[in-house]
């Protein structure tokens, strides 16, 4: 979506963002900027995680949903929540997904 049609909120969101803080703290980013996290990779440690964990992804999240399905697998108690109509706050535009696989989740422990 072009930024001209961005709703008046986010684009008052993205003028307060303090670039000198945000650019270095990014690792590879759906915005293109990379920083010193930029080549941190943790995934070797995701074994070593042995609680309960819910790993969500949405099919319009800035995440790819294939690599949080993959992070879940990791995990030793690694559950994976699709939200087929959801982005990256999915529990507000895809919530008949989210809230049921976060009770259910929560429930099962």
């Amino acid at each position: 979506m072009p930024q001209a049609d961005w709703p008046d909120p986010v684009i008052r969101t993205f003028s307060h963002i303090n670039p000198a803080i945000y650019e270095p703290m990014q690792g590879p980013s759906e915005l293109g900027l990379s920083g010193t996290l930029e080549d941190w990779d943790r995934s070797a440690d995701l074994p070593h995680i042995d609680v309960p964990a819910l790993v969500i992804g949405a099919t319009h999240d800035t995440m790819d949903p294939a690599h949080m399905r993959w992070m879940s697998r990791q995990l030793p108690q690694g559950r994976y929540l699709h939200c087929p109509g959801g982005s990256h706050l999915c529990q507000f535009d895809d919530p008949g997904h989210f809230f049921p696989g976060l009770i259910d989740f929560l429930t099962s422990l």
